[in-house]
């Protein structure tokens, strides 16, 4: 993987502000609305069609410019562009079974043209090939090419963009649309012009054809709409929270019971040789209310309109197979909340407090199989207006918040009240590296250690460890705290991904040339629950004089998702920066972990270093390709 910039590049200037001379830098985005028709037909997947990218691609920037009236004046265009190419890269996704899918991933809604099909002219041969080429490659390629070749941005600018749009490696991306041969000037041809059409009839018999199928559909469904709205036995209904029966299997009956639900004493966890969720006695001061926990496993079996259903990747979202654990039947805030335990997964339901079935309900899944003591520390019971409250494990005697982007202060103490349920704490930062002063974690203490656990979004919090691969630890001590300081900002990137454990990995130390100091580099990885779609990021910290101070976030030298690197099956690491000293030389910056006895780089700076660590003269823009000699003989390349 070629090495990233460790300091913030310049920005590149926008298209709105180079249109003409002497024009005003704020023109209204609606005066491009043919460059940005153009924009989106370009990064739309050739694989629609001609005239469902030239619909897209006009509903896109409408619906972009229709946002945009939110963004500063000054800031306009660029933000109209980033939601039109935000837009056409969902529209590539492919559609997953369990997915929740998104609206630009559909045919749209305007405009429509019945009868007729919309395409660009016909150019040359040149532009064939260029959308032969395009066709071939990934959606980020493509909006990396046009932003690039079309707006006329410098490189760290277009990865600037894609990040905001929400590829999840734009330098990937940068990279394959480097192999488009195809000339720039291309791109403003009539060929990918959406606002200059050809229009050609469709096929009026199929037409026809279609049209009585969709009637005798349309005829079926509203068939079996009724059937399945007719009341039942008083469960169903358009606006109960579960949908109507359909089954009478009587393991799923007795599964719908809240008298078979298992309740487990409030002591059982002091003599079992288990310190897991099986172990979590019964608590809340709704635990009896029969009404709330039928309603909870009545949604569970059968969600219906009104229930708002999330599950973590690799979570099954279907009904249990029998009577759950109940965890937890209480009231939080202005909810009614029960959590269920089935040996595989925790499960949330949450309703009004007044059981009004009209304000919804919602249900969460998340996976917690082989969960030890730590994993089964807490829950969160509430999320509400940036706000967490968690539901602690009996075994857990103190617990307190820190500030990860504080290593100095001491941890302040959380109350909780007497089932366990912590006062409200807050949520931790989502929106990025740029809005990221205050990370608040929450620190366990079970009479052996103090744990450090933090929230991505999800039911469970995530541990956060320090150390090798092979052998990590709780967080303790000041470096490892200041290490996570510079870290903390990071973690949105591994939100939502059903995580369970984060490590943080300083593998090499490097004094920087020309006296400044010297940069630590460390190695993060997170795993999940599920065993697949880790995220692994190398990072590059500068001393904190020269990069904002303690708690300024590190520089991401190089991701990876799925790979072993700094992981327990293979514990290494390789990375690299292009980084500016204070005299404004560039250098190629390298450093990989103890398994490595040399470092080379090759490409646009070329070179050689006894030992894992690199420092080589370079140029602004360089692209090295860096590798290593491992200590058995091997070679192994840079984090990617």
């Amino acid at each position: 993987m070629p090495p990233v910039r460790a300091v913030p590049p310049s920005a590149g200037r926008p298209f709105a502000a180079q249109v003409v001379e002497g024009r005003a830098a704020a023109a209204p985005p609606a005066e491009h609305y043919a460059r940005l028709v153009r924009i989106a037909y370009l990064v739309l997947a050739p694989s629609l069609g001609r005239n469902r990218r030239v619909l897209s691609a006009h509903w896109l920037t409408q619906r972009a410019l229709a946002g945009g009236r939110r963004a500063d004046p000054g800031d306009a265009y660029a933000y109209v562009r980033l939601r039109v190419l935000s837009g056409a890269l969902e529209a590539g996704l492919p559609l997953f079974r369990f997915a929740r899918p998104r609206r630009a991933q559909f045919p749209p809604l305007v405009p429509q043209v019945w009868g007729l099909r919309l395409f660009p002219h016909s150019c040359g041969a040149d532009e064939l090939a260029l959308e032969q080429a395009l066709a071939g490659v990934s959606g980020p390629c493509r909006a990396a090419h046009v932003l690039r070749g079309l707006e006329g941005l410098d490189d760290a600018e277009v990865c600037r963009v894609l990040e905001s749009a929400g590829v999840a490696d734009p330098r990937a991306a940068l990279l394959e649309a480097g192999g488009l041969a195809a000339p720039h000037s291309l791109l403003s041809s009539p060929e990918f012009d959406p606002c200059s059409l050809q229009v050609r009839p469709t096929d009026p018999v199929g037409r026809r054809r279609r049209g009585r199928t969709l009637l005798a559909g349309a005829g079926a469904l509203l068939v079996c709409g009724t059937l399945l709205l007719m009341p039942g036995d008083g469960l169903g209904g358009p606006s109960a929270a579960s949908a109507p029966l359909y089954a009478r299997h009587e393991t799923a009956q007795r599964a719908l019971d809240p008298a078979a639900l298992r309740r487990v004493p409030d002591r059982l966890w002091r003599s079992s040789t288990r310190r897991d969720f099986t172990v979590w006695p019964t608590r809340g001061d709704r635990a009896g209310d029969t009404g709330l926990l039928g309603r909870a496993l009545a949604a569970w079996a059968r969600p219906g309109p009104a229930v708002a259903t999330s599950a973590t990747p690799g979570t099954p979202d279907g009904p249990p197979m029998g009577p759950p654990q109940l965890l937890y039947a209480g009231e939080a805030g202005v909810a009614a909340v029960v959590l269920f335990h089935d040996g595989l997964r925790v499960v949330r339901y949450a309703e009004p407090r007044n059981a009004d079935p009209s304000r919804g309900a919602a249900l969460d899944f998340a996976r917690v199989d082989g969960a030890d003591a730590v994993a089964a520390s807490a829950l969160v019971v509430q999320r509400r207006a940036g706000r967490i409250r968690y539901l602690t494990a009996p075994w857990v005697r103190e617990a307190g918040v820190r500030d990860l982007l504080a290593p100095r202060a001491a941890a302040r103490p959380l109350p909780r009240d007497r089932h366990g349920v912590t006062d409200p704490l807050t949520e931790p930062e989502a929106r990025g590296r740029a809005d990221c002063r205050s990370w608040q974690a929450l620190e366990l203490r079970d009479g052996t250690a103090a744990r450090l656990m933090t929230d991505l979004g999800e039911l469970t919090p995530v541990r956060l460890t320090s150390g090798a691969p092979r052998s990590p630890h709780d967080v303790s001590g000041g470096s490892e705290r200041e290490g996570w300081a510079r870290t903390a900002c990071l973690l949105p990137a591994m939100r939502s991904n059903g995580v369970r454990t984060v490590n943080s990995w300083p593998y090499a130390r490097q004094r920087l040339p020309e006296g400044a100091g010297n940069a630590l580099w460390l190695c993060t990885r997170a795993d999940t629950w599920r065993g697949t779609g880790s995220r692994v990021l190398a990072q590059f910290h500068a001393p904190p004089e020269l990069s904002g101070g303690t708690g300024a976030p590190g520089a991401v030298a190089a991701r990876s998702e799925d790979s072993p690197d700094c992981g327990t099956r293979r514990p290494r690491v390789l990375a690299g920066v292009l980084w500016k000293s204070d005299g404004g030389r560039w250098y190629v910056l390298a450093a990989g972990s103890g398994q490595f006895v040399s470092v080379t780089a090759t490409g646009g700076v070329r070179g050689r270093a006894s030992g894992r660590l690199l420092a080589l003269p370079a140029r602004e823009g360089d692209r090295p390709r860096l590798d290593g000699l491992l200590s058995d003989g091997g070679r192994a390349g840079a984090l990617r």
